[in-house]
């Protein structure tokens, strides 16, 4: 096999956030799905995933890839941790893992054969970044001999949730990959964990761009060729490139592990213990972070509890109180409430079909909306007006744009505004309002340091976000 030469290739993170996280319903919607929200540290799930690369020597820009909706949220995310992405892939639609990371890898090869890809899922917890760290630093050193590496958690219980590895014979810091097993039920878990053979499936790769598309070129030859032609066919816009609709949407779905590992012969395991998570249910949250009191409770937020124990109690906007309360998660936010015992945490999937089924809005947005220049929050909506809270972070500008249906009133509660309106175009300061008439041409913008907060009253005959006509937008909608 070919030895990279790992002075000169460098370590690309390729973080794939394409997931909806649907099972931490209401807290994560499709719009702003788990990888995005701060539910164990100060920094979102994302922002934790390229965190915990920092310190490492050689490695280079991470690569994002994502669906087109949340572009933005990703752009920004990493704005805020001061972490450029070298691109950020816009797939056109879902194909599972193994297209996404040859995508990756073969935008790495076009500079660098030998470049070591770290894939890596943007929605999990892992507490050890030391020995997240030193596990990387062993998988590289086997993905430059031409290993596939994967990453086994070393199971300390039963769990169902997880698919398998079964691993073979030790080489050096890694063992061989006998077989990937599909979640098993709870009879066969114990006994997974008494043999000392399993591990826990990861989801998390590492190995070089060469030996990945040589083996995708053995075992996927038409996921190659689509993803080849959709890359070769893509649009770049700032750092976002759009992968061609067509080809992509041709490409055989499917994981790494079916695609690739589970039939190569050059598929390692390196095990990892680091208290990780794929955070895939209220339940597992609960377990990957620290009781908040003596009765195994954790408590997010504004919480008052009298005989509660071995519950999650999380709220968003307002005082959530409990009394009696055993094994439950009771979740807030500021348009939903969600309340079941802890092993029925993977049904949540159950009300997230049923929001489907009835076309409610619960199921794709949060009542904060956020945008590429900021967010809204619906406060009142009735059937000719509504109000809105407005905020435009700072340097940032809506489209130039126009309405059909409604008319608007602003009020300027922090900062100022830049407000453009038909022909003229004006500051406004704190306190003051301005009146934008239906169909007349506008643009808010943000010419200060300091977020614009500004309460927006609309009225008309229709109020949907579709009645808009943008004329100029930087953000490409």
């Amino acid at each position: 096999m070919k030895k990279a030469d790992m002075s000169a290739s460098k370590l690309i993170p390729v973080i794939l956030s394409g997931g909806s996280g649907t099972r931490l319903w209401p807290l994560s919607r499709e719009h702003y799905p788990k990888q995005f929200l701060p539910l164990v540290s100060e920094h979102s799930l994302l922002q934790d995933t390229v965190l915990r690369l920092r310190g490492m020597t050689h490695v280079a820009s991470p690569m994002v890839i994502c669906n087109e909706a949340h572009r933005f949220l990703v752009a920004e995310q990493l704005r805020q941790i001061e972490t450029p992405p070298s691109t950020i892939f816009l797939e056109p639609a879902g194909r599972s893992t193994a297209p996404a990371a040859a995508i990756a890898a073969l935008e790495a090869a076009q500079s660098d054969p030998d470049a070591i890809l770290l894939v890596l899922p943007a929605d999990h917890v892992i507490d050890d970044v030391k020995a997240f760290q030193a596990a990387v630093k062993q998988a590289a050193q086997l993905a430059a001999t031409g290993h596939l590496v994967t990453f086994g958690i070393v199971p300390h219980s039963p769990e169902t949730g997880y698919g398998y590895i079964r691993a073979g014979a030790i080489n050096g810091s890694a063992r061989a990959v006998d077989a990937f097993v599909e979640k098993p039920n709870l009879d066969r878990a114990r006994e997974y964990l008494a043999s000392g053979e399993y591990l826990w499936n990861s989801g998390m790769f590492l190995f070089t761009a060469a030996t990945y598309l040589q083996e995708l070129e053995r075992f996927a030859p038409e996921m190659l060729a689509a993803t080849r032609q959709s890359l070769a066919e893509a649009a770049r816009d700032m750092n976002f490139t759009r992968l061609s609709a067509k080809p992509f949407l041709a490409c055989p779905s499917d994981s790494i592990d079916y695609a690739v590992m589970e039939k190569t012969r050059q598929a390692v395991v390196v095990p990892l213990q680091a208290n990780w998570s794929d955070v895939g249910s209220w339940a597992s949250l609960r377990e990957s972070q620290p009781f908040s009191d003596g009765q195994g409770n954790v408590i997010r937020g504004d919480v008052l509890l009298e005989d509660v124990s071995d519950s999650y109690i999380h709220a968003e906007s307002r005082l959530v109180a409990a009394i009696g309360v055993r094994d439950h998660i009771v979740v807030e936010t500021a348009d939903a409430v969600l309340v079941m015992p802890r092993d029925r945490a993977q049904d949540v999937k159950l009300i997230v079909e049923q929001l489907r089924a009835l076309g409610r809005e619960e199921r794709v947005s949060h009542r904060r909306v956020y945008r590429p220049w900021g967010w809204y929050e619906g406060i009142v909506a009735s059937d000719r007006f509504q109000v809105k809270l407005i905020c435009v972070n700072a340097g940032a500008s809506l489209s130039l744009q126009m309405h059909h249906h409604r008319a608007e009133h602003w009020v300027v509660v922090t900062g100022t505004a830049r407000v453009t309106r038909g022909e003229d175009e004006f500051l406004l300061h704190e306190d003051e309002s301005t009146y934008i008439p239906l169909g007349t041409t506008h643009r808010l913008e943000n010419p200060g340091k300091i977020p614009l907060h500004l309460i927006e009253v609309q009225s008309g005959s229709y109020l949907g976000e579709d009645d808009i006509v943008r004329f100029e937008d930087k953000y490409g909608r």
